[in-house]
């Protein structure tokens, strides 16, 4: 009688291993998305920054008559880029404009 009235406080080995193989599962199949949108949503900010950093480099033209030099310095000035031109968020590096076609490549 003493055992029946026993009540259980714990979980089994085996339930413990079922919940660690579920969360594994979930996790082998949405690590892979989570990182593959990271990669897409850098290509999209990088798409912008090179549509934006063309606007400034035109309007820079306009407004002066020349291009700006290939590092863009000219640009990283409030009136263009008032928190600097920014990074290329793919590879950090710094965009540069070629001189040939007067556009960031």
């Amino acid at each position: 009688m003493y055992r029946s009235q026993r009540r259980r406080s714990a979980f089994s080995l085996m339930e413990l291993l079922a919940v660690v193989t579920i969360l594994g599962i979930i996790a082998a199949i949405i690590v892979p998305r989570v990182t593959t949108s990271s990669d897409a949503a850098k290509q999209k900010v990088d798409s912008h920054n090179r549509g934006t950093i063309n606007s400034a480099i035109e309007r820079y033209y306009i407004e002066n008559g020349s291009w700006p030099s290939a590092n863009l310095t000219e640009l990283d000035v409030p009136a263009y880029f008032p928190d600097g031109v920014p990074a290329n968020p793919v590879d950090g590096s710094a965009y540069t404009m070629n001189t040939t076609t007067n556009r960031v490549d």
